[in-house]
């Protein structure tokens, strides 16, 4: 597909010239959510992975803009990959997709130099704008998970 064909006025181009690397062991959840980006950008999905092992490499050969990541990964969990993939690729920007709710869970997550936090419930009203804020060096963090975050960490 041509992004430039889909480019839709007032979106910024570098949404649609992007490199994302789209890490989640659900194959149906891939594919959903590849139409889902489509729909609302024309974004080009270079590479998706299964693992997390699949995930460091593919991160490492291709160094994508974006790392859109699960948590609860097979072989390595989204965590170390995270880790590893700033070591590998420390320009890419990574933002989690995953069901964990766990106010702990997110500030590991965060904890990792990651620049998003999606809830993947949230995902086809909020991934666009989490990938947006990552591009421009912003945090976003869903606003559901940021009460429960606050909550926890503001004792």
């Amino acid at each position: 597909m041509d992004n430039a064909s889909t480019m839709r006025s007032g979106e910024p181009p570098w949404w649609h010239s992007c490199r994302m690397l789209l890490v989640d062991d659900s194959k149906p959840f891939r594919r959903s959510l590849l139409l889902t980006l489509e729909e609302i950008s024309g974004v080009c999905i270079t590479v998706e992975a299964a693992d997390g092992f699949e995930a460091v490499q593919k991160a490492e050969s291709i160094r994508p803009d974006i790392v859109l990541l699960d948590i609860g990964l097979p072989k390595l969990n989204g965590l170390n990959v995270a880790a590893l993939i700033r070591k590998c690729s420390p320009e890419s920007k990574i933002v989690f997709l995953t069901n964990e709710t766990d106010p702990e869970v997110v500030k590991a997550a965060l904890d990792t130099g990651a620049v998003g936090y999606v809830h993947k419930l949230q995902a086809g009203t909020e991934l666009k704008t989490a990938v947006e804020a990552a591009l421009r060096g912003q945090q976003f963090v869903s606003p559901n998970l940021k009460v429960n975050f606050l909550d926890t960490f503001a004792a």
